[in-house]
């Protein structure tokens, strides 16, 4: 049987060749932002100009105000944000400094300075007074200098006609206090902008599509430093959704389309209700740009028109992958995808797999996979996914040899943005080979499935919480035996600084068999421990429990913990300390009171728009006879 004590930065390669795919008649071939083959989309370089203008900025803000002040403006300058780099010819300099007495003014507002003096020169002239024609030497010396003025605050900052408290909390936005828009604040245009905002939002969240910001007067009391602001809104009628069309569909069905949005008609109009369309329009995966639009007005009976343009994506998908392991050897990977087999966005997606080559010459111990999956999208309701799923695999690893075949049929509704549910129907037939010899195992249940995730990102989450509750009651025809099996797996993320660049991540994971004994379970629903998403340190699948002959069998419950503290050094790296533990007992709940088997050690991360690549270095703090020294372990994302 194999042990998996050290993966090589091959493996880790090889997951992001996994995701590298071939879309219809496209050639092309990129990895990382490096384009190998192929027209592929290249990062914005500086313009070839025809006569190029190279120049000096120097930025000058009066002393007497704070640094926060002069970034802010310093930010809003195009000459400073890009003086670095060459302008196309003297034209090209003269508009970008014209433009900036703008650009600049309104960075001086947005920090509550509306009595400030701007003043912005090229070669001794101020740019404002300069005709275009003019001709500039190259390497010009450009002086902005900026005098805020005092600080203004708000005087009357008062919304006429805003929206009546709500008890429900689907429908509470900020109050423009919340924003800063109330007096004695900072008269920031800022605060004014995103004050109207949630004025004209709270009316749409209570039923008021067409509200819009009506007359608005702004007056400065320079003598004061004070900025009256009067904001008046005009809600318009309340409304409900009329008919959603649909435009741009070439295979989809649109009366399908529109049905998936979820929007009734007759419905009372909700924002939220157009922003979850969307994401379940983006969940089919058939469309390469979808556009919903509220209408302007409404209709002859009251109601408010949708209208939806999509454009659809290429039927097929071919994508081929690989992995390399020290001691596992070569892996190849491929998969076919059919978007849309009927028009409803039915997806067909057919896996392959070889996994051990070069690890053994013997055929008959490489990995095999191969399973079709079926998934039907709008079942019952437009947040049901109705998948069918069958394969046939034959799996050689530390604890058992398994040749098997099965099916499952499930129904998954993704209840919310955190929330998703899935029932399914499953079957299996294996015969497998272990410490206790080859035995045959039938299987059939079912399996239950929550997941609550708030996770900020799936791949590199900051904060927030992720949590599953599995469990899957099933028969075994063989033994004649009924069981429960139950996981349960909590993961928390915290940002210890503002920027998220020091996290703190946990997780904890149980699980559970009752009914039969081990030997009379098939070994692929027992649980084991090891390895590199699980405790570190040790070899894969190598905790279990005691068997005959000296080997090591899956045991009846699980413990695993993990703690990570991750700080990133920049844009690019970050380093990871960490400490696992867990066990694996023999009976249906597990023992505290046994020895726990401790992993500790220190990661490397190379971040990437695919995710952090992760190179892990880890010992075993209380090893075994047969557990290694330490081991290796790559892959992308982080390990949980």
């Amino acid at each position: 049987m194999r042990s998996v004590q050290f993966h090589s930065l091959l493996a880790a390669l090889g997951c992001a060749a996994s995701l590298l795919t071939w879309q219809g008649s496209a050639h092309a071939f990129e990895l990382f932002g490096i384009c190998f083959s192929g027209e592929c989309k290249q990062e914005e370089e500086a313009a070839a100009f025809i006569d190029p203008k190279t120049y000096e900025a120097v930025f000058i803000v009066d002393e007497t105000f704070s640094t926060d002040v002069e970034d802010a403006l310093k930010s809003s300058s195009e000459l400073w944000r890009g003086r670095d780099k060459p302008v196309a010819g003297s034209a090209g300099l003269i508009a970008r400094a014209k433009g900036d007495y703008r650009r600049i003014l309104a960075g001086l507002y947005n920090q509550g300075h509306y009595g400030g003096s701007i003043s912005i020169e090229v070669n001794g002239q101020q740019a404002a007074s300069m005709r275009a024609g003019t001709d500039l030497p190259d390497n010009s010396s450009v002086s902005i200098l900026i005098e805020p003025g005092p600080v203004y605050r708000f005087g009357q900052a008062e919304i006429v006609n805003q929206a009546p408290f709500t008890d429900d909390p689907k429908d509470q936005v900020p109050l423009p206090e919340d924003v800063g828009f109330q007096t004695g604040e900072t008269a920031k245009a800022g605060a004014v902008r995103r004050a109207e905002q949630v004025a004209r939002e709270a009316w749409r969240q209570q039923g008021y599509p067409l509200a819009q910001t009506g007359n608005k007067s702004a007056t400065a009391i320079h003598p004061e430093n004070k900025l009256n602001v009067l904001i008046h809104m005009a809600p318009g009628p309340k409304a409900s959704f009329g008919d959603v069309t649909v435009s741009g569909t070439e295979r989809m069905d649109p009366g399908f389309v529109a049905y998936m949005t979820g929007i009734e008609r007759g419905r009372e109009y909700d924002p939220d209700e157009v922003e979850k369309a969307q994401k379940r329009l983006d969940r089919l995966g058939v469309f390469a740009s979808r556009k919903l639009e509220e209408s302007q007005s409404l209709d002859a009976n009251g109601l408010l028109p949708i209208d939806l343009a999509v454009s659809e994506r290429k039927l097929r998908r071919i994508g081929i992958g690989a992995t390399a392991s020290s001691v596992d050897g070569f892996g190849v990977e491929a998969f076919w995808l059919h978007r849309n087999l009927w028009g409803r966005a039915e997806s067909l997606r057919l896996d392959g797999k070889v996994g051990g080559i070069g690890n053994t010459t013997d055929a008959d111990e490489f990995d095999y996979l191969f399973s079709a999956t079926l998934t039907q999208p709008g079942k019952f309701s437009p947040d049901t996914d109705l998948v069918w799923n069958t394969f046939v695999k034959h799996e050689f690893n530390d604890t058992y040899e398994e040749n098997s075949g099965g099916g499952s049929i499930a129904l998954t509704n993704y209840y919310s943005d955190e929330i998703t549910y899935t029932l399914s129907a499953f079957g299996k037939y294996g015969d497998y080979v272990d410490a206790f010899g080859n035995r045959t195992f039938v299987t059939a249940g079912f399996e239950g499935d929550v997941i609550y995730d708030s996770r900020d990102s799936k791949t590199d989450p900051t904060k927030g919480f992720y949590a599953e509750v599995k469990a899957s009651p099933f028969q075994e025809f063989e033994f004649g035996n009924t069981a429960i099996r139950i996981e349960t797996e909590l993961r928390g993320y915290h940002s210890l600084d503002t920027e998220s660049r020091s996290v703190l991540a946990g997780r904890v994971k149980l699980g559970s068999l009752l009914g039969p004994s081990i030997v009379q379970t098939p070994p692929d629903l027992l649980f084991t421990a090891g390895g590199g998403n699980s405790i570190r340190g040790f070899a894969f699948k190598s905790i279990g429990v005691p068997a005959p002959g000296g080997n090591t069998s899956g045991g009846r419950s699980l413990f695993e913990s993990s703690l990570e503290y991750r700080q990133r050094i920049n844009d690019q790296f970050g380093l990871v300390a960490f400490v696992d533990a867990g066990t694996v007992n023999s009976g249906g709940f597990v023992d505290f009171e046994e020895d726990l088997s401790v992993g500790a050690g220190v990661g490397v991360r190379y971040y990437t728009g695919l995710g952090p690549i992760r190179l892990d270095f880890a010992v075993p703090l209380n090893p075994g006879p047969d557990d290694p020294d330490f081991a290796f372990y790559a892959g992308i994302g982080q390990a949980f």
